[in-house]
Formats: C-alpha cells, structure tokens, sequence
C-alpha cells in the first residue's frame, strides 16, 4: 500500500538522520580524546574480563548504594530487554502488524510489558531520591532530570502503542498481555481505523523519542552509557593508585606534570565523559565533607567541560548536534573571585558547601577556551593541594573513574615546573631532602629511638647479618615521639616471638612517599633508587613497616624501578601470623571498648582490612566495635598526600571530623595502624577535649599490654612525654 511505503520512507529518513547526528556526536568526541597522550590501552585491557563482567553486567559498584543498584539493575537490565521489543515494535509499524520471529512469543510479550511497569517504578524511585529524598549529592534541575522524562514517555508509547494495536487487530484479551489487554478494554469503544492512526501516532512517538535519546546520549553525562564499559575494561591492572613513572631523563619532554589539558593520556580522557555525575565520589571526600573548594565530581566535570571546549575550538568539529540548534561561542571558566566554601561546621561532616561553591564558581564566560589556564581557570590551587589520596572516590565510582592520579599530575606540573606548592609542604620535602625526614632532625639520630627499648638491643643489618625481616622504621617511627612508643612495642613483640630481625639504623632514608604524593617525582625517584640500592646490599628479602604508606610504596610502586623479588608485609599482618603460628600469646585481659581505624594506604590501597581487627580480635577483654563509614568506605584521618605536613586552611579539620565519626562508637580506645592516623586520631582526642577518657593507640602498643601485661608506670611516663609534645 502507497502509506505504508510513505512510512517507510519517512521511518528510514528520520533513522538515518538521528544515527548519522549521533556518530557526529560521537565522533568529535574521539577526536578530542586523540589530542591526549597516547595510552598503551593493550597494556590496560590484560586481565580485565572478570572486574569487566562484574562491574558492567554485575553493576558491583552500584550495589555500595543497595537502594540505588536495584534501580539501575532494572532500568539497565530493562532496557536491554526493550532494545529487542522496539526492534518488535518497528517490525508492527513497518508490516502493518506483523512482528519478529521469536520463539515463545507471548511469553516475551509479557516480559516486555512487566519490564515496562518495573522501568516506570525505577524511574519513578530515581526521581524521588532527587526531589523527594533530595541527597544533596544529586544535582537538581531540567539538564540532570530529562532523562527521566525520556523514559517515562518512551515507556509510555510502548504501552499505548501495544494497547492500540490490540484494538486494531481486534485481538483477544490475554494474560500474556496483561497492560496491554487493559488499555485495550479501555479504548474499546474505538474503530479500527481509529485505533490504527492512534497506534501510528504512538509508534512515531516511541521512534522519535528513541532517537532524540540516541542524539542526546553522547552529549551529555548519558555518554556513560557507551564510555563506562570502554573506561572499565581499559582500567588499570597494576596495583589501585600506583602512580605513573616519569621518564625524568627524556631530552625531548617540554614539560612534566599535567600544565595544560592535553597533557593528561587519552585513558584519563575517557574519564571525563563515563562520570555520570551521580556524586558518590564527592558524598564520601574527606575534603568536600569538610568545607574544602575540592569535589572528586567537579573534578571530572570542570576537566571534561574545558577539553570539549577547547577540543572544539582545536579541531573546528562541534560537540553539539544538530549544530544549528546550539552556541558554541564562549567557555566554562572559574569566576573572577572563587573565594571560599562558606562552612558553619554544624554537621560532622557536610557536603553541600562545597557543591554550593562549586555550582557558583563555575560559569560560561566570553572567553577563548584556548586562552584559559587549566590550573586558574579550570582548577585551583586550593583544590589541587586538598586531596588527601584516599581513593574513596575511586572506590565508590561505578564507572571505573581514577581521580587521584590526575591531581597528583597537577602536583607535579605545579612543584616540577612552577616550583609551587604551599609553604609548609615546601619546607618538609626541603627538610627530606637535606636530612632524609620532615622536620629536618639530624639524619644521625633516625637510630636514637632504639635505645629507648627497655632490656632489649635492637640489632642493625650490621649486627645481625644473617637476619630475615628487615623493619623499615620510616622516618615517624624514627623521630616522632608518640611513634616511636609503636616501634618499641613492635619490636618488643617481634624479640618476644623470636623473629630475626634487623633495622637500617642510621642507613635508612625516607621512603619517598610523602614527595611522590606532593608531586615532588625527582625527590621521589632519587630517594627510591637509594633506597633499593641499600636493600640490594644487604640481600634484604623481606620487609616489614608499621607504615601503611611506606608499605604501599615498597608493595607497588618501588618494583618499577628495580626492587624484584623482596616480600613486603605491614607490621598488623605479621603480628596476626605471630599469634596464629602461636609464637606471641595475648594473655593479659584489655578490659576496652575499641573502635578501629582504617588506614586508607593499609586498606583501600591494599585490601588489608582483617589482619588488624583480627589482631584485637585474638586480645581477651577487648569489646571490638565499628564505625558507621568503615572498612573500605572508611574516611580518611586527612593526613595523606602530603597533608600530614601542611595545614588545613578552610572548613572543618578532617581529623576533627574522622574523631567525632569515632567518638559516637563511645570507645575506650581509638585503634589504628599507621603512625599519621594515630596522631591525628590523638590530635582529635584532644580537640575534643577527651582524651582522658578515650585513648588513640596503635594495635601493636594495644598486642603489648596483652602479652606483656600492663605497666602503669611505664604507660604514665609514656603519657607525660607524649603530652609534653
């Protein structure tokens, strides 16, 4: 018939236009993302299908919200199912009622319609939690809220259409269709004809709408839903959070760092467009929970603004299309005067300061994207030097988004070719470099701690050649006065259980953690080659820390440079072999209400989140409790990445913050794992004016009262130094 070749006619040239509309999209897209430094993406994928699988199809990250990773379950599992009920439905419109072949039809029927009414509640869900329930992680507003109306009347026109048709065909009720057969009886009173023209209607709706939502996909944060699985199985498959190696040697490199968009890898490119916007990096940021400029999402956001902007205007291909329906003139910039989140500190910890702030500062001005600094005009130096390398937003983010690495490449552009970075951090690297420690105490007296060691001669590598674990003291076990009452108590338990062990003494360096972190790459490397020369020297085969940081370091990052074949542990995993193996015997009771700390480097960093609690587990008397953000969504103490050694000039303390997270556990002790941690725990302890009543120590000092009993005169004279600090 004439119609039914006019609609065919008129369905292949709408078709066509929205595909071709769409792969422009797309397709300028990939042309930014090519003005990025090449990625060896063969090297990316190795190993990749099973955190592949079960992140795309398995939707793993999405379940750390259980609420929210059965909405997108449905609404992604739904959606699949319908790809093959509107290939069905365009086959109805294009024969005049015929459909695909299917095998058991009317069973698909039904699962389409069932898929249908669980999308309309899902999306339904989606937009309570934004206006209803309105967490503040969700942005608000028409652009983050559109999609929900394309689906609901994408949904909406297959089901009328579906109830047309049944009128039009004059088919029987079923139970195989049940929404369908509904409608059906309610329009009943209809022609045939009428109900034909009505299901075109609705059939040209559901296509036009389909492909409106085609074209707006890569346009907007929706990109996701073809950049996520890319950005996942591209993902890293070295160590989470190891750092890039800079080639400090290359004759031909004009710069190191990131200092302009194009610096950043094309991997860390497809970042920008699978965020999704949905906040839960920036929902759990120890920086934005407490009043700082920085947001994990707006990190993403700004980045991927400016390199769309300036992509456009470096190739001349328009992200938008249909072209003639947007502007292309100006671009997203910082505002004049930024100023600061303003933070009234009532809640522990709050985010919307910072969300607030970010929405304001950033602008679309009449400005040439090619002429905006990305450190300026994109991002702040505030912001850069708020990170505390967590990693809970990369933990959290269901698109396999990588932050960390990004700001630390701003650090390095910012220290390598600046020579800028805040005074106080400035001093410590200074202080690294001339003395091997932050505070610059003389390097002769790293050893001093040792002879503090009631009845016990710490052995050095000289002493005791033959030893098996090296005990990498770091520079807080070495100078810091409360640290090195946890480098007595391990070494204690370590003479107790019979290990054969030795220190550096007054070899050991610094680590070079701390000048990685603050983008200090040259200190680092040299530190680090040092270092792995003085092992190799000494045959050292294993190591052992009470560092999470220096045991992150030496773990992931020193095997890249040269340190092959050498076992590191955290100085929890071997006390909790020591107590199984049965060579250390807590036998005194800690009669203590303990809250434990998670180490962000001990945990997130390295999935070292039982051998500590199992550690206090083993101590008779001990009453272990949890925090509500624990384990891998713990939050941090706000001391790493450099911020051990600077100060926090805006919002609320993170410290402060973390401590008033574990004081609502009502604990006698505030346990940790890491000397930063311990001394920010103890220094929120203080700020809140508890610390008599609620003490922060490190698990070994707590496995030492057990097996060696208390010494209550010992203990207050440890306390009296401590508070004379």
């Amino acid at each position: 018939m004439m119609w039914q070749m006019v609609n065919l006619i008129l369905f292949l040239a709408a078709a066509g236009y929205g595909i071709y509309l769409f792969y422009k999209a797309v397709y300028h897209r990939i042309l930014y993302v090519k003005l990025g430094k090449p990625s060896d993406f063969r090297k990316q994928r190795e190993g990749k299908w099973g955190e592949f699988l079960s992140q795309v199809f398995g939707q793993k990250k999405l379940f750390k919200d259980m609420k929210s990773g059965i909405m997108h379950v449905v609404v992604f599992y739904g959606f699949i199912i319908l790809q093959f009920g509107a290939l069905d439905l365009i086959v109805k419109g294009l024969t005049g009622g015929g459909h695909l072949p299917l095998p058991a039809y009317d069973v698909f029927g039904l699962l389409q319609e069932i898929t249908v009414i669980l999308i309309l509640a899902a999306i339904g869900y989606a937009a309570y939690r934004r206006y209803g329930e309105k967490l503040p992680r969700l942005k608000k507003g028409w652009k983050p809220s559109i999609v929900i109306f394309f689906i609901f009347f994408l949904m909406l026109s297959v089901v009328f259409s579906l109830g047309f048709e049944r009128v039009w065909l004059e088919q029987e009720p079923s139970g195989y269709a049940p929404i369908s057969s509904l409608l059906a009886a309610l329009f009943g009173g209809l022609s045939t004809s009428a109900a034909q023209i009505l299901f075109y209607a609705c059939w040209w709706a559901h296509l036009l709408i389909l492909l409106a939502f085609l074209v707006y996909v890569p346009q907007s944060k929706h990109f996701h839903l073809m950049s996520a699985p890319v950005n996942i199985y591209l993902g890293r498959s070295e160590p989470v959070g190891k750092l890039s190696k800079l080639d400090l040697e290359d004759e031909e490199a004009e710069s190191f760092g990131v200092g302009k968009i194009e610096d950043f890898t094309q991997k860390q490119m497809i970042d920008f467009y699978a965020c999704v916007e949905c906040g839960r990096c920036t929902s759990v940021c120890p920086a934005s929970n407490t009043g700082k400029a920085l947001s994990p999402m707006h990190l993403i956001v700004k980045l991927r603004d400016h390199l769309t902007e300036k992509g456009t205007a470096v190739t001349g291909k328009s992200p938008y299309v249909p072209e003639f329906a947007f502007s292309n003139i100006g671009a997203h910039a910082l505002s004049a005067s930024c100023g600061e989140p303003e933070f009234d500190g009532v809640e522990i910890t709050d985010i919307r300061p910072t969300l607030a702030w970010q929405k304001s500062t950033w602008t679309h001005q009449a400005k040439d994207p090619k002429d905006l600094n990305l450190i300026g005009d994109v991002m702040t130096e505030e912001e850069i030097w708020s990170c505390t390398t967590c990693r809970n937003c990369e933990d959290q983010c269901p698109v396999g988004n990588e932050h960390v690495d990004k700001i630390i490449d701003l650090r390095r552009h910012l220290v390598l070719m600046e020579g800028s970075m805040p005074t106080e951090g400035q001093r410590a690297l200074q202080n690294i470099e001339r003395q091997s420690n932050p505070w610059g105490l003389n390097r002769n007296d790293r050893a001093n701690w040792s002879g503090e060691v009631e009845g016990i001669k710490v052995p050095t590598v000289k002493d005791n050649p033959g030893f098996e674990y090296l005990f990498f003291v770091g520079s807080m076990g070495s100078y810091d006065l409360r640290s090195r009452k946890v480098s007595r108590a391990f070494v204690r338990l370590l003479n107790e259980a019979g290990v054969n062990y030795a220190i550096l003494g007054n070899e050991e360096k610094n680590s070079g953690d701390t000048p990685r972190r603050m983008g200090n790459e040259m200190l680092f490397q040299q530190l680090c080659m040092e270092n792995i020369a003085t092992f190799e020297k000494y045959g050292v085969q294993k190591i052992v820390t009470a560092c999470p940081h220096t045991f992150n370091t030496f773990k992931n990052e020193y095997p890249e440079f040269g340190l092959e074949g050498v076992e590191v542990l955290h100085h929890t995993q071997l006390l909790d072999q020591l107590i199984r193996q049965g060579k250390l015997k807590p036998k005194h009771e800690v009669k203590e209400r303990i809250v434990y700390h998670d180490s962000c480097y001990l945990g997130r960093y390295n999935d070292v989140y039982d051998q500590p609690r199992d550690v206090l587990r083993a101590i008779p008397g001990v009453e272990l409790v949890e925090m509500k953000r624990t384990r891998e969504n713990a939050m941090c103490c706000g001391a790493g990445g450099g911020m051990m050694w600077m100060e926090e000039t805006s919002g609320k303390r993170v410290n402060l913050a973390r401590t008033e997270q574990a004081l609502e556990t009502n604990p006698g002790i505030i346990s940790s794992a890491c000397p930063y941690c311990l001394t920010m725990m103890e220094d929120g302890t203080k700020a809140k004016e508890v610390e008599e009543r609620v003490k922060a120590k490190d698990v070994a000092e707590i496995l030492e009262l057990s097996v060696f009993g208390g010494h209550p005169a010992h203990n207050k004279g440890l306390e009296m130094e401590a508070s004379a600090q």
